[in-house]
């Protein structure tokens, strides 16, 4: 999920390269290493700190360890508030050797998979690569002990373990960092680095890949604070960065990230891909309402037949062949086929010409569909049941990383029944716990 937000964040605000915060240098005065910079700059000695919590404690003055912690603290605040003036949380400075630092791993990954990328690529310049392709490419990364993800629909991270035992860290209060790689399809290797310093949480994030057969450096990176985060029992690390707002951007900035780190099981991945993942929650309503073989009056016939054709023909549904519409009987064989509707209902529910015999269709667009952060959310198995009439069970959730930055922003049951040659039927759906305030009214495709 998270990788479909990287084109901004490589190309725009977040992508500035950041100068270096020091404090002491040459020229700009005397400072003494028991001093700090307080808020907008200014001078704050350590020793007027304690002076101001000498009355503070139950003897009318304050315990030397007291005193040190208020020092501390307030060290902390300072170098807070001069490394980020304005507290925006993002385009913060970058430490000399934390760039260095990435810089270096960057270069170490991508001859690790120099060999794959070259092969893979024979020249090309803007080939997206194939989940397999990608697959490899996270193996070859993940030699390097790192927890390595793969943008790629269900991908497991690889090297799990570490990040997940971190994050369970930070939930508890300790400090501590760790380094997250990522493959892009168009073979770029992402360096993200979380750094928890017991309250809060920084990213700072590099990527950089191969152009041509030179290796051509890192081409972003950025250090942001994490706004808010959470690390949820799924493992679904869910988190949002500060990003520019309103008046000092004109669109609003979506800063929201969820990135898996618990693997799903094998057979819910499958069950995802086979099932959900090619119908998702736009432009059709079969994964987000409530219907059943006694209730299907409301399901969007004339939107739907195209996802449940890639599903049959694993390819894209090209409209354009049917400028009068789809005939009766390819439209009847494929609808009945995966749904417990007779042909003589279909006619009555769906858009249907009589007269031409032939049912109505039109593409996705700006007239017939509100676009909204619950129609970008991925679907994906998270349970499954067997049931005593020989049908199953899933249940399934919907990972939102727009806006409401979720890994279950609505939750439903869809049965399914599954023939001895591999096919399968929808047999209906129930959305769980109240979650349909999360699902917007739906537009149907065509005027009913």
């Amino acid at each position: 999920m998270w990788w479909k937000k990287t084109g901004w964040f490589w190309k725009n605000g977040l992508a500035l390269m950041s100068s270096i915060w020091m404090l002491g240098l040459p020229g700009c005065g005397s400072i003494s290493s028991g001093d700090i910079l307080g808020e907008n700059g200014a001078l704050v000695s350590s020793g007027n700190i304690e002076e101001s919590y000498s009355g503070y404690g139950g003897a009318g003055r304050a315990s030397a360890d007291e005193v040190g912690r208020a020092i501390s603290e307030e060290r902390d605040r300072a170098a807070e508030a001069a490394a980020d003036p304005k507290g925006k949380g993002y385009g913060l400075p970058i430490d000399d050797g934390e760039r260095k630092e990435a810089e270096a791993d960057c270069r170490k990954v991508l001859d690790r998979i120099s060999d794959i990328y070259h092969r893979t690529r024979k020249g090309e310049q803007s080939i997206s690569l194939d989940d397999e392709t990608v697959f490899a490419l996270q193996a070859a990364v993940k030699e390097t002990g790192y927890p390595t993800a793969a943008a790629v629909a269900y991908a497991n991270m690889e090297n799990y373990e570490a990040a997940d035992a971190f994050l369970k860290d930070c939930r508890e209060g300790r400090s501590g960092s760790q380094v997250i790689y990522a493959v892009y399809p168009d073979g770029a290797v992402g360096r993200l680095k979380y750094i928890f310093d017991g309250t809060e949480m920084y990213v700072l994030s590099a990527r950089a890949q191969w152009k041509d057969e030179e290796w051509s450096g890192v081409t972003y990176m950025s250090n942001t604070r994490i706004k808010e985060w959470k690390y949820t029992e799924k493992g679904w690390f869910c988190y949002e960065l500060c990003v520019p707002e309103p008046p000092e951007v004109t669109e609003i900035v979506d800063g929201g990230w969820i990135l898996r780190i618990k693997p799903m099981t094998e057979e819910c991945r499958e069950l995802s891909k086979k099932c959900v993942q090619r119908l998702g929650y736009q432009g059709n309503n079969l994964l987000c309402s409530d219907w059943d073989a006694d209730h299907m009056e409301a399901l969007d016939y004339n939107a739907l037949y195209e996802y449940l054709y890639e599903i049959e023909y694993q390819e894209p549904f090209e409209g354009e062949e049917y400028p009068e519409g789809i005939p009766r009987k390819e439209f009847e064989e494929l609808i009945t086929a995966y749904l417990p509707v007779t042909a003589e209902r279909l006619r009555q529910y769906a858009d249907y010409d009589e007269e031409k015999q032939v049912y109505a269709w039109a593409a996705l667009g700006c007239f017939n569909y509100a676009p909204s952060f619950f129609g970008t959310s991925l679907p994906e198995v998270t349970a499954v049941r067997e049931n005593e009439d020989g049908t199953v069970t899933l249940t399934v959730e919907a990972v939102c990383d727009m806006v409401i930055y979720d890994d279950a922003l609505i939750t439903h049951e869809l049965t399914v029944q599954f023939m001895e040659d591999g096919s399968f039927r929808y047999l209906g759906n129930k959305i769980r716990h109240d979650g349909d305030r999360y699902v917007p009214e739906y537009q149907y495709r065509l005027r009913r």
